[in-house]
């Protein structure tokens, strides 16, 4: 668990399912982030949730305001390395507390024997979230031209990241 005087990051259980949920799909509804273009019911949330490695919750002065979940990238001989994904309402968003859940998920991510963490899909015009996850030691290794499909129709590229963990 990370906490501080008015912050908390603690496990997924379904007590927090709505909240949980309302977050998600919030990003999801966005459509400039996540590759999900449809939001999931509760019921589909729940078990997506409680499916991953860790699913975890951040709390500031004690209602959530954001979510990551942590799971492998690939099954088998790949299954070593994780995949995240992180959403935070956007009241919560520009305040430092999207840095709050990646490190979580690193720190989390050792402690569950990953041996890296990589991102398929960061949207290239993701400028905050690709700052944050340089400066965390997450490197750019591919550039997938027209990765991402935007609402309108149009594309735009996706960058795969990687940071080691070992």
């Amino acid at each position: 668990m990370t906490q501080n005087e008015n912050y908390k990051i603690i496990p997924y259980e379904e007590k927090y399912l709505k909240d949980a949920a309302a977050i998600w799909n919030e990003v999801v509804e966005e459509q400039n982030s996540f590759p999900q273009n449809v939001p999931f019911t509760e019921t589909e949330a729940d078990e997506f949730f409680k499916s991953q490695t860790r699913t975890a919750c951040l709390f500031e002065d004690g209602k959530m305001v954001g979510i990551y979940i942590l799971h492998p990238n690939n099954a088998g001989n790949c299954g070593h390395i994780a995949n995240c994904s992180y959403g935070l309402t956007k009241s919560a968003r520009g305040k430092g507390l999207g840095r709050l859940l990646v490190e979580d998920s690193i720190t989390e991510g050792q402690k569950a024997g990953f041996r890296g963490i990589q991102f398929n899909a960061v949207i290239s015009t993701n400028y905050a979230a690709i700052k944050l996850y340089q400066r965390l030691g997450f490197k750019i290794l591919a550039t997938v031209p027209g990765g991402y499909k935007n609402p309108d129709g149009t594309y735009t590229d996706t960058y795969i990241m990687f940071k080691e963990l070992v």
